[in-house]
């Protein structure tokens, strides 16, 4: 087995016959790629700068201690190190991304050209208001369709993420109580199959959570909940579709018990894709919501941001929504920066939720979304979501084990029942599926059912493609049964590295490379 400089294989360990060991670490294709560290050559430069003349120290006392660490590379060698790595990722431009709970879909390029416009581009928020009237406009249209979608009347676009914006809303919750002389509110409904930042924003807010359970259909248990209501009660969080996939069909009736014991009612929008331009959160009885551009509304999903996830209230929480605001008068657009709240509301308790006004680069791809879609456009990308996670389902169903019955609606639910007795376990058909160049789906999540795989297969995949994700899941789920368990243990196989363990990754990560030796100085 070849080993490079840090000990890591650059081969698959115990490689089959069928995939060969070679010389030089490389399969095809496929280069092994050492380090951008390992690769230094002292004095090597793409670029021919100027000598750095002497100029005195700055510094005081501190002296340099020796070279910056950065690599010394040709041209040719840093191109070729990064688009090697680009080809060892995958992404959605390289095939189906079957992430549930995550609307990892296709965002149209015209979007991404439209975020890259002048003025939109390389707006900055410090820049006079009379230099981005363009910019605020956009904002305040924005803001008029999100309003418009959901039915609700008033909305803030700065927070930075969906999790920033179930913050958004439970402090105007948390607020419009205090307004009301009802501090002593401090107990927050959350049903066990939330997302994991719904209880832990209430935590962080100083609520106390109490778990709601669901029913054998997957959705919240009414009687459980209405069991749960009392004067301490400041509301539920409950996520619709949720997280199972499934429509919460007393959702009328939870916000009737949540609105008749004292509480108001905070949505979960994240899987708002399911159901945008066919349902209005309003007409549910909602009372806040936050929606996640990057999942409903094209804009780039993950790698650490920037996100945005802009939260809608209704009226019995407008007068508590988050500055700043765009409004428009006379004068043109402007922001509401300061503490009060120019609709006619009390003001606002929750003042700013961070530094500036959201991110602009996410609202140009949002509105670009909305206004190519169109009202049509929209509806249609809602209900091929649905279709295309129950066409999913039918055609695994009879192969893996389906949680819950009954059509679901943009995201499916597997469990591991189809596994009992293999010796294969999720992760196993997770790891077998990479090698069949797929990326695996949601696994072990959530959590109320026994090992989860949540596919989400989103409107923008083709039935081909979907057909070609379906087949390969069978013939895993087969295998296993007919106990090659070996294979799975294995696997994957193709991979630039074998089966890593994740768990040490994630508690003791590797953060900094040191060479194996000091390279030795040369003599004067």
């Amino acid at each position: 087995m070849t080993m490079n400089s840090q000990g890591r294989p650059s081969t698959p360990a115990g490689a089959d016959s069928a995939v060969p060991e070679t010389v030089t670490g490389n399969r095809g294709l496929q280069i092994e790629e050492a380090l951008i560290f390992e690769q230094d050559s002292p004095g090597m430069s793409g670029v021919d700068l100027p000598a750095v003349p002497a100029t005195p120290l700055r510094l005081g006392a501190v002296k340099p201690r020796g070279r910056v660490g950065l690599p010394g590379l040709s041209e040719p060698q840093v191109v070729r190190h990064y688009t090697r790595l680009s080809q060892k990722n995958y992404s959605i431009d390289t095939g189906l991304y079957p992430l549930g709970s995550c609307t990892m879909k296709h965002n149209p390029r015209l979007n991404e050209k439209m975020a890259r416009l002048p003025g939109f581009g390389d707006v900055h928020p410090l820049q006079p208001v009379s230099t981005v009237q363009g910019a605020l406009e956009l904002m305040d249209a924005l803001a008029h369709w999100l309003k418009t979608l959901t039915g609700m009347p008033a909305v803030t676009l700065a927070p930075a993420a969906g999790a920033h914006g179930e913050m958004a809303g439970m402090m105007a919750i948390r607020a419009a109580l205090e307004h009301r002389g009802e501090a002593g509110r401090t107990r927050v409904l959350v049903p066990e199959s939330a997302h994991g930042t719904n209880p832990a924003t209430a935590a962080a807010l100083g609520f106390s959570v109490d778990p709601i359970p669901a029913g054998p259909d997957g959705r919240v248990d009414l009687a459980a909940m209405e069991a749960k209501l009392g004067p301490d009660v400041a509301g539920i969080m409950l996520t619709n579709p949720n997280t199972c996939g499934l429509f919460e069909r007393d959702i009328r009736a939870i916000a009737d018990a949540i609105h008749g014991a004292g509480g108001y009612f905070y949505c979960d929008g994240a899987n708002f894709n399911a159901i945008v331009g066919r349902v209005k959160p309003a007409d549910l009885g909602i009372d806040a919501m936050h929606i996640n551009l990057h999942k409903t509304f094209s804009t780039p999903h993950g790698g650490g941001g920037p996100g945005s996830g802009p939260v809608v209230f209704s009226e019995a929480l407008a007068p508590f929504v988050p500055v700043p605001y765009v409004v428009h008068d006379a004068n043109g657009f402007r922001l509401v920066e300061g503490a009060q709240v120019e609709n006619g509301g009390q003001g606002t308790e929750v003042g700013r939720m961070k530094a500036f006004h959201g991110q602009m680069g996410m609202f140009v791809r949002a509105l670009s979304y909305i206004l190519s879609h169109g009202a049509d456009g929209l509806w249609q990308a809602a209900g091929d979501a649905v279709l295309n996670a129950n066409y999913v389902m039918a055609r695994l169903q009879d192969t893996l084990s389906a949680s819950f019955e009954g059509p679901c609606m943009h995201e499916c639910l597997f469990d591991d029942r189809f596994l009992k007795g293999t010796g294969v376990t999720t992760l196993d058909i997770a790891k077998a599926l990479i090698d069949e160049g797929f990326h695996p789906m949601t696994m072990y999540f959530p959590l109320v059912v026994h090992g989860a795989l949540l596919i989400e297969p989103t409107e923008t995949e083709s039935k081909a493609g979907l057909d070609q994700f379906i087949l390969a899941l069978k013939s895993l789920a087969e295998r296993a049964k007919e106990g090659d368990v070996a294979y799975f243990q294995g696997a994957p196989r193709l991979t630039p590295r074998r089966r890593l363990d994740e768990t040490a990754a994630a508690r003791k990560p590797v953060l900094r490379w040191t060479p194996a030796s000091e390279p030795a100085l040369a003599a004067e």
